[in-house]
């Protein structure tokens, strides 16, 4: 029987050497964990990391994760709306079983794609249907490729395992802060796309869903953008937290939705180095560590609201990233080297659906977000072009007003230009930024000095949850209706959505 062993050892510290002074009679071995621990790198401790290991000797094997599968038939063939990751691991899901589906994109191909994505960075020339969140690949496609999830499920490794299968680098298996880069993620998708259409798997691009074909309290179908209807009995809602009017579709047909809490903020912006040298000391610059992370999370007492740092890119690019031609959003992203000149995350504060919102329009979500989406378009359309993100110095932002100093450079290839934005959000938003800013402050300290705020981040999560059983996952009020994913309110990132789409897979194939 293999065994596994745990240890920690200085990041620079070769681990294969170890293993053979440590354990002579291991004849193989593979990394089960991998966390490094850099939490006083700033007091002068060298980062250390904690490692779990699997050991072998000749005769042995290693573990192996294993699942089987028999056919199955279903009466009709389960039709799935959106190819992001609750979507596509959906329809894994389903060919593990022999069951073939349609996916329906209103977007293109993941390759195809950065066309449209570039044209609008460049020119601000958008496509409402083909951008950084619509399109093969879904919102995930253009972040920093974080695998991190804080659920626990038995379907995460199968996730990661698939990855690994169509080409992801084998330590996304183990890392504890696993990451593709959205250079990576753009030609896994493509791969398990393919894979999918080998398997009899049908993809529809560039056709939105525009209507769901109700039948008093059942779903039976769909109708397409060209007039197109297709039929089924299983209808899986996968469409990302962006597809407004999917949600405003449902609303008018009273399917069970309610408000949720979300959050918005700010994009913060720093040289790659000066985050580095906080949280990685006299080792900021060594190339065994890479681009440091970090993650601050600050509580107000006073009015029990968080605010917190979100999607960190450690060097990444900051990204518009918006869908309505009215409206501008922005978003953090990071390649697979993580080594563009700066890093970036999200400053967002919780909006409470209770608190912030209309009582009587479980939409009022959408309002909120899009109407700071809009603001920031006529700033950004007053002072330049439209096309440009609002943004301003943590030091402006502090006194609430503009110097005559110029902006910074910025990884942003939109261009930024400069605004108050205590213009952009409602007060309460700016005024709990600053009480955080002070905290994060101290935790992380120098982390105020030269960095940027960019605006918006409004896209965090979806305002809304889809309702559904718990146990079978079927809308509460329209049977063969499947919300899923982070789009319908239950998933928050690519590894949390590619598992409620597993989820839902297997819940249809029970039931059928």
């Amino acid at each position: 029987m293999s065994k596994i062993v745990s240890f920690i050892l200085p990041f620079d510290e070769p681990l294969d050497r170890y293993i053979k002074q440590k354990y002579p009679k291991c004849d193989s071995f593979r990394v089960v964990s991998q966390s490094l621990d850099a939490r006083k790198a700033n007091k002068g401790k060298k980062p250390k990391y904690q490692y779990q290991v699997e050991l072998v000797s000749s005769d042995e094997t290693f573990h192996r994760y294993q699942e089987t599968f028999k056919p199955k038939d279903l009466k009709s063939r389960p039709i799935i709306i959106g190819a992001g990751p609750a979507g596509l691991f959906c329809a894994l899901r389903f060919a593990e079983y022999g069951v073939p589906t349609t996916i329906i994109e209103r977007g293109s191909e993941a390759h195809r794609r950065m066309i449209s994505i570039s044209k609008y960075w460049r020119s601000g020339t958008l496509n409402q249907e083909d951008n950084v969140c619509y399109g093969e690949g879904g919102a995930g496609l253009f972040s920093d490729g974080k695998l991190i999830t804080r659920i626990k499920s038995p379907h995460i490794q199968y996730v990661m395992n698939k990855l690994v299968e169509f080409g992801a680098p084998e330590e996304i298996a183990y890392m504890s802060n696993p990451h593709l880069g959205s250079n990576k993620i753009r030609k896994i998708i493509s791969v398990i796309s393919q894979s999918l259409i080998n398997d009899g798997h049908e993809f529809i691009y560039n056709n939105k869903v525009n209507e769901i074909i109700f039948n008093d309290q059942k779903v039976s179908g769909v109708k397409l953008n060209d007039g197109t209807e297709l039929v089924s009995d299983h209808i899986v809602l996968a469409t990302g937290h962006s597809a407004h009017g999917i949600y405003r579709h449902l609303a008018k047909n009273q399917v069970a939705m309610k408000k949720k809490d979300f959050s918005v903020g700010v994009r913060i912006e720093h040289k790659r180095e000066r985050i580095d040298k906080i949280q990685h000391g006299d080792w900021f610059d060594h190339s065994l560590l890479g681009a440091a992370r970090y993650r601050l999370s600050h509580h107000n007492k006073e009015t029990q609201r968080g605010t917190y740092s979100f999607c960190m890119c450690p060097g990444g690019y900051v990204l518009s990233s918006g869908t309505d031609g009215d409206g501008i959003v922005a978003n953090g992203m990071s390649n697979y080297a993580r080594n563009s000149h700066w890093s970036n995350a999200a400053l967002v504060v919780t909006v409470k659906a209770d608190e912030d919102l209309d009582p009587n329009d479980i939409l009022s979500g959408i309002d909120f977000q899009r109407d700071i989406e809009k603001k920031a378009f006529q700033l950004s359309q007053k002072y330049a072009s439209g096309k440009e993100l609002p943004a301003m110095t943590i030091g402006d932002f502090l006194k609430r007003k503009l110097s005559d100093d110029d902006l910074p450079y910025s990884s942003c290839p939109s261009k930024l230009i400069k605004v108050n934005l205590w213009d952009v959000f409602p007060n309460f938003i700016c005024e709990h930024l600053v009480t955080a800013l002070s905290s994060f402050e101290h935790k992380m300290e120098g982390f105020s000095k030269d960095a940027l705020l960019i605006a918006p981040e409004t896209r965090t999560s979806s305002p809304v949850t889809i309702s559904r059983d718990k146990e079978t996952l079927e809308s509460l009020s329209h049977e063969s209706l499947y919300p899923c994913g982070e789009g319908a309110g239950y998933a928050g990132g690519i590894t949390s959505a590619a598992v409620d789409g597993v989820r839902v897979a297997e819940s249809i194939l029970k039931r059928d």
